[in-house]
């Protein structure tokens, strides 16, 4: 089973403090994602800032795409973007304008999804869904439990490339141990701790350490 990824959320208000973060943690993590609200305040530049700062690196705009989907995963493509989100509740034909135009649409889980529903993106020629506690749901009192373990197993089964985000610690990996996971995403976890250096290699270590290498 291969190592997941390591993705870095950077959610942050200005790009001048998310150029800070991803400058300590860039090297260390294996995939950059400008946040929906670094998008939000600063449009494609904060696509292409992380663009040219990582060259090499996978660079994700995390649009939580709705509608216009040709439009929008153009102007990301265009700003350097790998891949692009959709929000679950996109109609079909968003996510596959999308998809024309951009290399990868990831699937962003919220609320009431079916396995119909996942069925119809596989159709569609989407394999990449992120499994995603939400930040208000968290900050509600929710937790990471067995239901969710199963949601991420089942997505795997069907055969989707599952990242999967919100409110992740270190000492959480273990319980996706022997799960195919493709990528775990940590935002906060990293950029607001003390050394976030040493907080995205403690997340490559104990990933390295329960997947191998």
């Amino acid at each position: 089973m291969t190592k997941p990824n390591l993705q870095v959320a950077l959610d942050n208000n200005t790009l001048e403090s998310a150029l800070e973060d991803v400058r300590e943690v860039g090297s260390i993590v294996d995939i950059v994602e400008a946040g929906t609200i670094l998008i939000l305040q600063e449009g494609t530049k904060a696509v292409s800032s992380m663009r040219a700062l990582f060259p090499n690196k996978t660079i994700i705009a995390d649009t939580k795409c709705a509608d216009a989907g040709g439009t929008v995963a153009k102007n990301m493509a265009d700003a350097g973007a790998d891949w692009m989100t959709c929000i679950c509740a996109a109609t079909i034909p968003t996510m596959k304008a999308a998809n024309k135009e951009i290399s990868e649409i990831q699937v962003e889980l919220y609320g009431n999804w079916t396995r119909e529903d996942a069925q119809q993106w596989l159709d569609a020629g989407i394999t990449q869904a992120i499994y995603h506690q939400s930040r208000d749901a968290l900050l509600s009192g929710g937790s990471w439990g067995e239901k969710d373990l199963n949601k991420v197993k089942m997505l795997v089964d069907m055969g989707f490339r599952v990242s999967v985000t919100g409110g992740l610690s270190v000492d959480k990996l273990a319980l996706f141990e022997g799960v195919n996971v493709y990528t775990f995403i940590a935002g906060r976890a990293i950029t607001q701790a003390d050394d976030p250096a040493k907080a995205a290699q403690a997340f490559q270590d104990e990933l390295k350490r329960l997947w191998g290498e």
